[in-house]
């Protein structure tokens, strides 16, 4: 809508949205970085298209200094130039009505490479002992602002012409090829070629010094990754994915890889894991380089997991972009789902699918709170987009679009996704646009069945019980804390019934229905005792599953006797966990289906056996203080047999998966602490830090050894503690730094636990790993983290103010409490010290505090627990 005549610039302040009137059509930028006083200045010429009677141009800008003499549009100047700090918005006024069709907006502009990991900033780097610096854009979800003024919304896509003035001896790279450059003394001129049409979010700029290796795709794109000099090797594993992710994901959706090139490159300092920008994606080094020798199984994985989404998006984001960012998850729910997919067919060994679960268990814990949020959620300010860059938007979102394939068949789903990116290439679309060609391609109802996954939060459990012949079915909003909400779902219901070839398949439309006919075959195995029936077969649905007694029964012989699918065997325990967690069923329920799992030798369940192992051990501490240590036997009696027939060492003939569950079985083991394995990891220990090349420790087997050190820590025995320091300060591996900070603050002595948090503020903790020093925080030690965290939340916000970090320091923290008393007393200190960037996070915090001391009351009340437990002990 055009503004009336005697409009103000005021009336755009506040609006969720800039005004349609005027669209920019291609950006011309110059850029020219000074990395020593890390400052910039630019210039912008912007083909802006007017489309109805107005006297404004209102744009995007901040933190930059506009110089307002340069300002022209189409040779007017403005009479009138507003800043809208809060908004983050420009006004243009111009003292008459602007002409229709296409104009030429130009200004000049300066600003600083921040310390904030947004925008145009800096990362630090070592050259030759040297510290340098190097230039860094970042600017999903709002911050192309900070470098340049622009129409900074998703669908506002252009075409970009970039200049770069950079010192001659450094690498600069943006989105599309060199087209030329000239070198004039210190200085070199790069004009690059013009992009395609795209998002001011998606252009990049990453200028220092690199080393880099090379490859190409089967159409001929030049594929490179840059690395810190001398590490290029480094960054082979990644090319290799990123060359077969391009040539599988141009097959999958029918459709050739856009530009001529793609560069993905490796960023000291970096917020998010990783980011899609077009042609260029920037990474953590974590996150993209790999090494044989001093990268554990884990790290190996996670490189190509990254890589794979990252480039799932050149299709799914950046060619076609969600139109505004309600509907993110667009983006990542199906980068997410396809990662999978794609390292699925390369590393068929991995049984990424099954790993995939973990994905889903995160989004169903975040999701059981009142406090979660719609897959889709309304975004009314840029301010409001950094928090729900979450477990929902990519976990759960990549969950229903499993759930959806796999009710439509791989097939129909595949081709219609290929039409799909077809016909809204370099152009913007909402989820009901997708949900359309999905319902025209497969005739199914689409678009009724998915809205209720995407447009309410939360999901249903599904309880299910047996009636002669008939499993009737009933579905409740499924609510952590032990309430039932309102919700209702399209539910596509499988059920396997005594095996998983035959299965049943039905969509729940209302509250409760019926599942009619056991088969014959069922009947016969009824009466020999060996009757089992599972429904979300494979764990393809996105609900919970709640049997009656009887059911359950069959369903704990069916896991003893190995009926179930790995999948399956997940589903199952982790369902019966969150039930005990909402006070649905016992903890000493929980307990006996955890022994049914005492033969277990597949990573990813153990994985899953583990994490809610560690959710008793952890609650059991306040909960029942009296048999916390007999809990943590039991589980220690659990996990020792798969993890002593591993051992420490590695053999030659071991996969992948075995190297994953020998780290993930020795971490646990220490944490419950089993001290024979504390033992062998300090021994372990003081041989390496005498000798950092012994092969008695390599590095999927070192983070438990470095816990078993911190285990024995105090301030009056601190030597463990300053030689881990000394292996931090020595190491040049990311992995390897990442693995001691982990576990410096994994302390019950208080004085240890503050010298851990306080290296966060110094130099030797780059901002993005504070939440590794965090996460290491264990209950011992959650006093004194309250304490600090209260101290220090001044230095905390100015230091991590521009980013979604400083949601860590509220996630780590706060949810280790279990008392009302500590909730207020959290509430209160919070009460005046909220900003939108982390108010989600401390409200799902603080629902958590509230869910485990509901969790703690229903446990103390349960008859028979200590029984149960030793009962147990004894058996295993």
């Amino acid at each position: 809508m055009a503004p009336s005549p005697a409009a103000t610039a005021d009336q755009f302040r506040g609006q969720a949205r800039l005004p349609q009137f005027a669209a920019p059509r291609r950006y011309e930028l110059r850029l020219r970085p000074d990395l020593v006083a890390c400052t910039f200045s630019g210039a912008a010429s912007v083909r802006v298209d007017v489309s109805a009677p107005t006297r404004f141009l209102v744009l995007n800008a901040a933190d930059l200094a506009v110089d307002r003499a340069s300002i022209r549009f189409q040779g007017l100047a403005p009479t009138e130039v507003t800043l809208f700090d809060e908004d983050e918005i420009l006004v243009l006024e111009f003292d008459g009505e602007l002409p229709h069709g296409e104009g030429v907006l130009t200004m000049n502009f300066n600003g600083t490479l921040n310390d904030q990991m947004r925008g145009f900033y800096r990362s630090k780097y070592e050259y030759k002992g040297e510290t340098k610096n190097m230039a860094v854009t970042q600017f999903e979800a709002v911050d192309a602002r900070r470098c340049f003024p622009c129409w900074d919304e998703p669908a506002f896509k252009a075409k970009f012409k970039l200049t770069l003035e950079v010192p001659s001896e450094l690498v600069a790279l943006s989105n599309m090829p060199v087209a030329n450059e000239t070198i004039a003394g210190p200085i070199k001129t790069i004009h690059y070629e013009e992009s395609p049409l795209m998002s001011t979010y998606l252009v990049a700029i990453v200028v220092g010094l690199f080393d880099y290796v090379e490859g190409v795709t089967s159409e001929g794109n030049k594929v490179r990754v840059y690395t810190q000099v001398g590490k290029s090797n480094q960054g082979k594993f990644a090319l290799d994915v990123g060359v077969k992710s391009l040539n599988f994901y141009k097959e999958y959706f029918d459709t050739p890889y856009p530009l001529p090139k793609l560069d993905m490159v490796a960023i000291p300092d970096f917020a998010a894991g990783a980011m899609e920008n077009y042609g260029l994606v920037t990474y953590r080094e974590v996150s993209l380089l790999f090494d044989e020798k001093s990268s554990s199984a884990s790290t190996k994985q996670n490189v190509a997991i990254t890589v794979a989404h990252e480039l799932a998006h050149q299709w799914f984001g950046n060619l076609v972009t969600m139109e505004w960012w309600t509907h993110l998850w667009l983006n990542e729910g199906f980068a997410t789902w396809m990662s999978h997919l794609a390292v699925d067919s390369f590393f068929p060994q991995w049984n990424i699918w099954t790993q995939f679960l973990e994905d889903t268990t995160s989004a169903l814990k975040l999701d059981s709170l009142s406090e979660s949020h719609p897959i889709e959620v309304e975004i009314h300010h840029a301010n409001e987009v950094d928090a729900i860059f979450d477990a929902i938007s990519y976990d759960k979102g990549a969950s229903v679009i499993r759930m959806l394939q796999s009710y439509l068949g791989a097939e129909r789903f595949q081709k219609a996704l290929a039409s799909y990116i077809k016909k809204y290439a370099y152009s913007n679309a909402k989820t009901e646009d997708l949900w359309a060609v999905l319902e025209e391609e497969s005739g199914e109802p689409v678009k009724d069945l998915m809205t209720t996954w995407t447009k309410q939060q939360g999901y249903p459990v599904i309880s299910a019980k047996l009636k002669g012949h008939d499993v009737e079915v009933e579905q409740d909003q499924f609510l952590l804390d032990g309430s039932t909400g309102s919700g209702m779902w399209i539910v596509p219901i499988t059920l396997g019934c005594c095996s998983h070839d035959t299965q049943k398949r039905f969509l729940l439309k209302h509250k409760n229905d019926k599942i009619k006919g056991i088969d014959s075959q069922c009947d016969d195995q009824q009466k020999d005792g060996n009757f089992w029936i599972k429904l979300n077969i494979d764990e393809t649905g996105f609900y919970r599953v709640r049997y009656d007694d009887e059911l359950t029964a069959a369903l704990q012989n069916a896991l003893q006797a190995k009926k179930l699918s790995l999948m399956d065997e997940i589903g199952v325990v982790e369902d019966a966990h969150a039930l005990s967690i909402s006070c649905k069923q016992t903890l000493s329920s929980l307990l006996h289906l955890l022994y049914a799992y005492r033969e277990e030798s597949d990573y990813s369940v153990l994985s899953h056996i583990n994490y809610v192992s560690s959710s008793v051990a952890e609650i059991s501490v306040d909960a029942t203080p009296d048999i916390a240590a007999d809990i943590k036997q039991l589980f220690i009696k659990l996990l020792l047999p798969p993890s002593e027939k591993l051992g420490w060492d590695p053999k030659d003939s071991e996969s992948h998966l075995d190297a994953m569950l020998r780290q993930l079985l020795l971490i646990a083991l220490v944490k419950l602490g089993h001290d024979k394995t504390i033992n062998e990891g300090v021994r372990r220990f003081l041989i390496f830090f005498d000798d950092r090349s012994t092969s008695l420790l390599p590095p999927d087997t070192r983070k438990a050894a470095y816990l078993s050190v911190m285990h024995n820590v105090s301030i009056t025995n601190k030597s463990g503690y300053d030689a881990l320091l000394q292996i931090y300060r020595e190491s040049a591996e990311v992995e390897e730094k990442l693995h001691v900070l982990g576990t410096l603050s994994s302390c019950q002595d208080r004085d240890i636990v503050l010298e851990s948090l306080n290296l966060i503020f110094t130099d030797e903790v780059r901002n993005q790993d504070a939440s590794r020093v965090l996460r290491g925080i264990i209950i011992e030690g959650r006093e004194t983290a309250w304490s600090w965290l209260k101290e220090n939340w001044d230095r905390i916000s100015e230091t991590f103010s521009a980013s979604s970090l400083i949601s860590d320091f509220v996630k780590s923290i706060v949810p280790l409490f279990t008392s009302k008393e500590k909730e207020a007393e959290i509430s209160q200190f919070f009460a005046t010290r909220t900003k939108p960037g982390f108010e989600r996070a401390l409200k799902q915090s603080l629902e958590n505090v509230r869910i485990s001391a509901r969790w703690i009351e229903g446990i103390r009340g349960e008859p028979g627990l200590a029984q149960t437990v030793h009962e147990l002990i004894n058996k295993l």
